[in-house]
């Protein structure tokens, strides 16, 4: 696929049981700033928020996850949720990050919580937009999911059924998602892997299969202990991950900061990119000189 530019230059990592493809950009002695998106989505989610920060002299690495809009399939890759956050952290190891800034999104935000108790060890501070938190993993617009994904064929059916705009529009599509249309470029970025790659349909149900609120459920019991900053940058319309969730968190975090964006829903980083972005500069930047 031709992916944005805004997203900087391409890269294969090799991980034990992995191969993952990111992107770079910003200065490389910049603050790092590293992305952790949802199901069926991939880099592409984060190309309007990237630039913004990199002009703040941040460094942006851009990765494309192993949950379904992935372009390298990962057959034996752990892909449980946990499995999916020790990959993260895996990453972090390769490229020798330190102080970094991760930033989630959607089930990306179940990942990242799932990541700061299990390897906070190269973590600097968190950026939770709207997430599956608590006994919403997922929430009740998708808990069907990981029981579909036990018959067998179902991913085929799903993808298949979402090359219609229409279908795409629907709440079980992108519709409870993003409060602005999504350009049908963008959507198609997500939704090609999956349609057109047998070895994708069968990642992203590996993935689905073990989807279960305990695991978000398990990482809240724990969050007590990650003494880092914490901005919960969440969209205040948001119906799907209403902004209670982000009120808990923050009841559950040492060091927890709360700030709802209107005008956005789940998708924060395409309804309001230059909001978010300028979020993460000024947390970064200020959690810096502190």
């Amino acid at each position: 696929m031709t992916r944005p530019p805004a997203l900087g230059t391409p890269r294969d990592v090799a991980l034990a049981h992995a191969t993952i493809r990111c992107f770079e950009s910003g200065p490389t002695d910049g603050p790092t700033v590293v992305f952790v998106h949802g199901l069926l989505v991939n880099a592409d989610l984060w190309q309007h928020v990237v630039p913004r920060l990199t002009e703040a002299g941040l460094r942006c690495v851009t990765v494309d996850w192993p949950l379904g809009s992935h372009e390298l399939p990962v057959p034996d890759a752990d892909l449980t949720p946990p499995g999916v956050a020790d990959l993260v952290a895996e990453l972090l190891d390769a490229l020798d990050l330190h102080d970094v800034t991760v930033v989630g999104n959607d089930s990306g935000g179940a990942i990242t919580q799932i990541l700061m108790t299990r390897h906070p060890e190269r973590i600097g501070r968190v950026v939770l937009t709207p997430s599956d938190s608590f006994e919403r993993f997922f929430p009740p617009l998708f808990a069907a999911l990981p029981v579909a994904a036990r018959v067998p064929g179902a991913a085929a059916v799903l993808t298949q059924a979402l090359r219609a705009r229409w279908v795409q529009r629907l709440p079980i599509g992108f519709g409870r998602l993003t409060k602005h249309p999504m350009p049908d470029e963008v959507v198609d970025s997500f939704l090609r892997p999956s349609r057109n790659s047998r070895a994708i349909r069968a990642d992203v149900t590996r993935f689905l299969r073990t989807v279960h609120r305990r695991h978000t459920l398990a990482a809240a019991e724990k969050l007590g202990a990650f003494d880092r900053p914490v901005l919960l940058a969440w969209a205040s319309e948001d119906r799907v991950f209403p902004i209670s969730l982000a009120e808990r968190l923050a009841e559950r975090l040492p060091d927890a900061t709360i700030v709802p964006i209107a005008d956005s829903l789940t998708f924060v980083p395409l309804d309001q990119p230059e909001v978010l972005a300028d979020l993460i500069v000024d947390f970064v930047g200020r959690d810096a000189a502190a």
